[in-house]
């Protein structure tokens, strides 16, 4: 047994000079031995860890203003970014991390390739999917031990009725923005909305979030109106005065409300509205004032140096799937780190566990709901330019997690996940 003695009392006279230096000399080579040896430079890694980016080019429509140029790349760059700071990290632990990017074309198959890539032992997946494919890959019986993060979706089914054990969500749910928006609406006494409502499923599901909402904080939708036109050209330079015409007409006659609340997921109309409605009111929900995990303006917390550091390498904003991405290499990074094993049942359990929390320049660590596996996180509330607040709202407390006031807390879950899963740590 070597014993290192916290100090070493040294008074320096002839006799005992030479023995205090021995002494001092063997304390020190003793807590050398005692303390982990840091990798040195040129050293090999001692575990290298994979991660999938798994992904397809799926068809999305232009944006409807020509401000807004199409990105193509996001989600890959944001991870792209994670992995140069999980392998910073790594250097000086003798870890080392690869992206293996899967970008399929628009015909591809992300099944058969997930087939392919767990076959080769590689079951830490970032998915960028499509809610189909994502249900469809981590279906797959070789996935079911794998760990799957989703960077894309935020549709509520996917953190209810259809949840998966194997799949842990980054984004927001349509629930979460929805309870953010409306507890800054309640706050501001803005309680009387008119919702209006697209076509597509996914306006379905968030004008759901949006009733739920209203219903659980105390505002009152006083019109609901569907939006059905339908525009031959998804951008014209003749437009406006059309538009400038049928947005006042979808507006009027209406009780007396305080502000419009757009649900466009798909991006058809949501822009139109503001400033074109029968009475000047403010707009939100899709558009106008949006609740967001990411967003162009966000700078506090250190925000502005995540900003900066993206667009030099990526040469553009950072989007909030990029943040999404980021996040999942991140937290993959964490796991790692913290446990010193990148097996799929270490990396789970951690960040299951009751240790685990990431940052992600929002003031305070984030981590899962058991539950559903949902990323708990502050939303952000902003317009087209500039912040306008963080929820949750001052007010709205919860006896755990002040985050947990958004979204499905647990009495009102209905996602039923194997209890291995559910109930590993107290969160």
């Amino acid at each position: 047994m070597v014993i290192v003695p916290v100090s070493v009392p040294c008074v320096v006279r002839r006799a005992a000079g030479a023995a205090c230096v021995v002494l001092l000399l063997v304390a020190a080579a003793a807590r050398s031995v005692a303390e982990p040896k840091a990798a040195q430079p040129g050293d090999p890694p001692s575990l290298t860890t994979t991660i999938v980016y798994l992904t397809k080019d799926y068809q999305e429509p232009p944006p409807l203003s020509l401000v807004d140029k199409e990105v193509k790349d996001k989600g890959i760059q944001g991870a792209r970014i994670a992995l140069e700071e999980d392998n910073r990290t790594g250097r000086l632990l003798g870890q080392h991390y690869d992206l293996l990017e899967a970008l399929l074309p628009a015909n591809g198959s992300p099944v058969e390739k997930a087939k392919e890539l767990l076959a080769q032992g590689h079951g830490i997946i970032v998915a960028d999917l499509e809610a189909q494919d994502l249900l469809a890959v981590s279906d797959l019986p070789e996935a079911k031990n794998a760990v799957i993060f989703d960077v894309r979706t935020s549709d509520d089914l996917l953190r209810q009725e259809q949840c998966r054990a194997n799949v842990f969500h980054i984004p927001p749910n349509w629930a979460m923005r929805a309870d953010a928006l409306a507890q800054y609406l309640v706050w501001k006494k803005w309680r009387r909305w008119v919702l209006i409502v697209g076509k597509s499923p996914a306006d379905q599901g968030y004008a759901a979030a949006i009733r739920r909402a209203a219903n659980r904080f105390g505002a009152k939708i006083v019109e609901e109106r569907p939006y059905a036109f339908e525009a031959g050209q998804r951008r014209t330079d003749t437009g406006h005065q059309q538009i400038q015409t049928q947005m006042p007409m979808l507006t009027q006659g209406v009780p007396d409300y305080d502000i419009i609340i757009v649900a466009d997921e798909s991006d058809v109309f949501g822009d139109y509205v503001l400033f074109r409605s029968a009475e000047p009111r403010p707009v939100a929900g899709t558009h106008g004032l949006v609740a967001v995990a990411w967003h162009r303006s966000f700078e506090e917390y250190a925000g502005t140096q995540m900003q900066n550091r993206f667009e030099r390498k990526a040469g553009r904003i950072m989007t909030e799937r990029d943040y999404a991405a980021w996040l999942a290499v991140r937290i993959v990074g964490e796991a790692v780190t913290r446990t010193g094993s990148n097996s799929l049942d270490a990396v789970r359990a951690y960040i299951l566990s009751d240790k685990f929390e990431v940052a992600g320049f929002k003031g305070q660590g984030m981590n899962f709901r058991h539950w559903d596996l949902q990323l708990r996180q502050p939303i952000l509330l902003a317009g087209p330019r500039a912040l306008v607040s963080i929820s949750p709202q001052e007010g709205f407390l919860h006896p755990k997690f002040l985050t947990d006031t958004l979204g499905f807390d647990l009495p009102e879950t209905k996602c039923k996940l194997p209890a291995a899963a559910a109930t590993n740590g107290s969160k």
